[in-house]
Protein backbone atom coordinates (compact mmCIF):
# COMPACT_ATOMS: atom_id res chain seq x y z
CA UNK A 1 0.00 0.00 0.00
CA UNK A 2 0.60 3.11 -0.59
CA UNK A 3 3.07 5.32 2.15
CA UNK A 4 3.31 8.99 1.21
CA UNK A 5 0.71 11.68 -0.12
CA UNK A 6 2.18 11.74 -3.27
CA UNK A 7 2.47 7.96 -4.30
CA UNK A 8 -1.61 7.58 -2.39
CA UNK A 9 -2.35 10.55 -4.89
CA UNK A 10 -0.93 8.73 -7.46
CA UNK A 11 -2.89 5.61 -7.33
CA UNK A 12 -6.17 7.68 -7.12
CA UNK A 13 -4.91 9.01 -10.66
CA UNK A 14 -4.09 5.63 -11.91
CA UNK A 15 -7.76 4.77 -11.04
CA UNK A 16 -9.56 7.28 -12.54
CA UNK A 17 -7.02 7.28 -16.10
CA UNK A 18 -8.10 3.06 -15.95
CA UNK A 19 -11.74 3.93 -15.84
CA UNK A 20 -11.52 6.67 -18.65
CA UNK A 21 -9.27 4.01 -20.59
CA UNK A 22 -11.46 1.32 -20.04
CA UNK A 23 -14.47 2.89 -21.35
CA UNK A 24 -12.37 4.58 -24.22
CA UNK A 25 -11.54 1.30 -25.42
CA UNK A 26 -14.63 -0.50 -25.11
CA UNK A 27 -16.28 2.07 -27.02
CA UNK A 28 -13.91 1.41 -29.66
CA UNK A 29 -14.74 -2.35 -29.70
CA UNK A 30 -18.04 -1.85 -29.92
CA UNK A 31 -17.69 0.21 -33.53
CA UNK A 32 -15.19 -2.39 -34.32
CA UNK A 33 -17.95 -4.57 -33.39
CA UNK A 34 -20.80 -3.49 -35.45
CA UNK A 35 -18.12 -3.41 -39.06
CA UNK A 36 -17.55 -7.10 -38.41
CA UNK A 37 -21.46 -7.45 -38.39
CA UNK A 38 -22.20 -5.65 -40.94
CA UNK A 39 -19.41 -7.41 -43.07
CA UNK A 40 -21.13 -10.83 -41.71
CA UNK A 41 -24.25 -9.98 -42.60
CA UNK A 42 -22.58 -9.31 -46.21
CA UNK A 43 -24.10 -5.51 -46.30
CA UNK A 44 -21.88 -3.53 -47.80
CA UNK A 45 -23.82 0.28 -47.70
CA UNK A 46 -24.08 -0.72 -43.56
CA UNK A 47 -20.59 -1.92 -43.40
CA UNK A 48 -18.84 1.16 -45.03
CA UNK A 49 -21.22 3.37 -43.23
CA UNK A 50 -19.83 1.28 -39.92
CA UNK A 51 -16.20 1.84 -41.12
CA UNK A 52 -16.74 5.39 -41.51
CA UNK A 53 -18.39 5.42 -38.00
CA UNK A 54 -15.31 3.75 -36.12
CA UNK A 55 -12.93 5.33 -38.34
CA UNK A 56 -12.41 8.84 -36.11
CA UNK A 57 -13.19 6.59 -32.74
CA UNK A 58 -10.21 4.79 -33.61
CA UNK A 59 -7.86 7.45 -34.18
CA UNK A 60 -9.34 8.89 -31.38
CA UNK A 61 -8.15 6.22 -29.06
CA UNK A 62 -4.83 6.25 -30.46
CA UNK A 63 -4.48 10.15 -30.09
CA UNK A 64 -5.34 9.31 -26.16
CA UNK A 65 -3.20 6.45 -26.18
CA UNK A 66 -5.63 3.86 -24.99
CA UNK A 67 -3.82 1.97 -28.22
CA UNK A 68 -0.98 2.86 -30.43
CA UNK A 69 -1.35 4.44 -33.79
CA UNK A 70 0.15 1.72 -35.34
CA UNK A 71 -2.57 -0.66 -33.93
CA UNK A 72 -5.09 1.84 -35.12
CA UNK A 73 -4.55 2.31 -38.17
CA UNK A 74 -3.69 -1.61 -38.89
CA UNK A 75 -7.29 -1.95 -37.57
CA UNK A 76 -9.09 0.66 -39.77
CA UNK A 77 -6.87 -0.77 -42.72
CA UNK A 78 -7.94 -4.31 -42.14
CA UNK A 79 -11.42 -3.41 -41.91
CA UNK A 80 -11.31 -1.10 -44.77
CA UNK A 81 -10.18 -4.43 -46.69
CA UNK A 82 -12.55 -6.25 -45.43
CA UNK A 83 -15.63 -4.12 -46.40
CA UNK A 84 -14.38 -3.60 -49.80
CA UNK A 85 -13.68 -6.78 -50.67
CA UNK A 86 -17.72 -7.89 -49.73
CA UNK A 87 -18.67 -6.93 -53.31
CA UNK A 88 -15.98 -8.66 -54.99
Amino acid sequence: MANTTSAKKATRKIARRTDVNKSRRSRMRNFIRKVEEAIASGDKTAAEAALKAAQPELQRAATKGVVHRNTASRKVSRLAQRVNSIGA
